[in-house]
């Protein structure tokens, strides 16, 4: 029986030609500045994103804590979707680490607008936090991988500037978006003050993720990393993998894109499937006759792994691990069911 994981991209294994580079990678101490690969890593991902500096990090989490805690006060607030991965699933990191609260909004599949945030600006009251920060979150996990254009970002950005509100984006999978849309990592640093960009979901890289800002920022995410416990040494070993999925894991993107909508459209055959919501990425959510842990658990005996993210509901995720041959045979099982 063939065993196909689809719980999430973060369970890929390195490739041959990664691991190869992490093997040769050079090395030195990066809390003293002097890992050469992990300088490497943190230049190219900034000017891939047109950003002045980087800074890398063990996990997506923290890079976006620390974009938080750079750009908030306590008794602060920011703006957020209700699906948002900052407020839902970093363990309340928000308040415990920036001490400042959460406005959340009710976006589109996670996706907000202009117009839903400029009401939820506080007016500078003493009853009030001060509005300080938007989240944006691309593609949007709980969206079931839903992405932001360009074009609805531009407008989010203004009010922002206009405002003068500060604009953070939760990039985990952002090349996934970039993917889908069309457009340019280039332009994104025109309207974030800060982006943070994970390397071991879809891009294949067993640990680490980046955040883009200004030096200035970038300056003061490196005190509030030691602070968190994220300096690492010789992390180049780890960085040198961020390098080449970056070089050689991007373009194969639109594969598991591919992936995802083949396994999309059979379960929209499917009798037991009661939706399946419009794929756009690598995510797919779908809702069932029967309760999820039932499916679940039919899906795990024919060698299938997945997560419920509802009662009703499952996710699919397809990564660089999942190959045709494999997808046929979900295809085929799902239909079998």
């Amino acid at each position: 029986m063939m065993t196909v994981d689809l719980r999430s991209d973060t369970v890929t294994k390195p490739t041959a030609g990664m691991l190869e580079a992490m093997w040769s990678a050079k090395v030195g101490d990066d809390v003293f500045g002097e890992d050469e690969t992990v300088n490497a890593l943190e230049q190219k991902a900034a000017e891939m994103f047109g950003m002045e500096s980087a800074i890398y990090c063990p996990s997506g989490t923290m890079t976006n804590q620390i974009a938080i805690k750079c750009f908030t006060q306590p008794l602060d607030e920011l703006i957020a979707d209700q699906t948002a991965h900052v407020y839902r699933y970093e363990g309340g990191g928000i308040a415990f680490n920036s001490g400042v609260s959460t406005r959340l909004l009710n976006g589109y599949r996670g996706i907000l607008t202009a117009e839903m945030i400029e009401p939820e600006i506080n007016a500078e009251n003493i009853h009030y936090p001060h509005t300080s920060l938007v989240v944006l979150e691309n593609t949007v996990n709980k969206g079931g991988g839903s992405c932001y254009t360009l074009s609805q970002i531009a407008p989010i950005a203004q009010l922002c500037h206009n405002r003068g509100l500060t604009l953070h984006l939760d990039g985990a999978r952002i090349f996934n978006a970039l993917a889908h849309t069309g457009d340019s990592a280039k332009d994104y640093g025109k309207y974030f003050n800060g982006v943070s960009v994970c390397l071991s979901k879809g891009l294949g890289a067993p640990v680490g993720s980046v955040l883009l800002a200004d030096r200035a920022t970038i300056n003061y995410a490196r005190r509030i990393r030691k602070v968190l416990g994220g300096g690492m040494r010789q992390a180049g070993f780890l960085a040198a993998a961020g390098i080449y999925a970056l070089d050689h894991h991007v373009e194969r993107l639109k594969i598991d894109h591919s992936h995802a909508q083949i396994m999309a459209e059979a379960l929209a055959q499917t009798p037991w499937v009661t939706n399946v919501v419009p794929v756009e990425t690598n995510i797919i959510l779908f809702d069932t006759t029967e309760p999820a842990v039932v499916i679940l658990a039919k899906l795990e005996a024919k060698g299938i792994k997945a997560n419920s993210t509802d009662t009703h509901r499952i996710r699919f995720v397809t990564h660089l691990d999942v190959h045709p041959n494999q997808v046929e045979y979900v295809v085929s099982e799902l239909k079998n069911l």
